[in-house]
């Protein structure tokens, strides 16, 4: 994926509104992504710091917890999906950690990461996942992102 087209997510998959009812709805429905597609995950739904809705597959490990705590830090610092970041570097010929001199024990750009944005108010929170490789949780991530959002404009329309 280009710079571009990563971009074009962030401008493409903004809600109207997102509440806790939402965050539920959204975590059942990447649950029920990854049983079907077979692949385990822990996800992470949370409004700035608070938790909105947790849950750790059978295969997932402590080590899940920890990218997805190193993956919101890079989002909630930069307001960009934790792949951009990344690949941001990595275009440029250098590397996240090299370019930051962030601590790579607190801030991880790698994909599963992506800001909740609200039409009109900007970004109130993240998405995240934690158990594949980081461009298919990326994937993940904004596929489950861009059926939600659709179904809430369906809902509004």
């Amino acid at each position: 994926m280009t710079l571009d087209e990563l971009l074009e997510q962030e401008n493409t998959l903004v809600f109207p509104h997102f509440n806790s009812k939402d965050a539920w709805q959204l975590g059942v429905l990447l649950r029920e992504l990854a049983l079907a597609a077979d692949i385990n995950i822990s996800i992470d739904i949370s409004l700035f710091d608070q938790l909105l809705f947790a849950h750790a597959m059978t295969g997932t490990t402590l080590e899940n917890a920890h990218w997805i705590r190193r993956k919101k830090t890079v989002v909630k610092r930069f307001a960009h999906s934790s792949y951009y970041m990344g690949e941001l570097y990595r275009v440029q010929g250098s590397s996240f950690e090299a370019a930051t001199l962030l601590d790579p024990n607190e801030y991880a750009a790698h994909g599963g990461c992506f800001p909740i944005l609200i039409a009109g108010t900007g970004m109130v929170g993240s998405v995240t996942v934690s158990g594949l490789a980081q461009l298919d949780d990326h994937i993940l991530v904004t596929q489950a992102l861009a059926l939600y959002v659709t179904q809430q404009a369906n809902r509004l329309a």
